[in-house]
């Protein structure tokens, strides 16, 4: 039986707020697994932030 989205967003909660799941059914192990993969993933990815220094924008972007 698939997870009722009123579960998927408890886990979802769980997940992302680093708490324990409480719960040994398989199928939302599964789900609280990917999902913090999927949150140590995007902990790893670096993401530029905020406005290029630079004046020269034109040569930047020929690059």
């Amino acid at each position: 039986m698939p997870l009722s989205s009123y579960r998927m967003h408890r886990i979802y909660l769980a997940a992302t707020m680093n708490y324990g799941l409480g719960s040994e059914d398989p199928e939302e192990l599964a789900y609280y697994n990917k999902i913090r993969k999927e949150m140590d993933e995007m902990k790893n990815d670096s993401v530029k932030k905020g406005i290029p220094l630079s004046w020269n924008i034109e040569n930047e972007m020929d690059k």
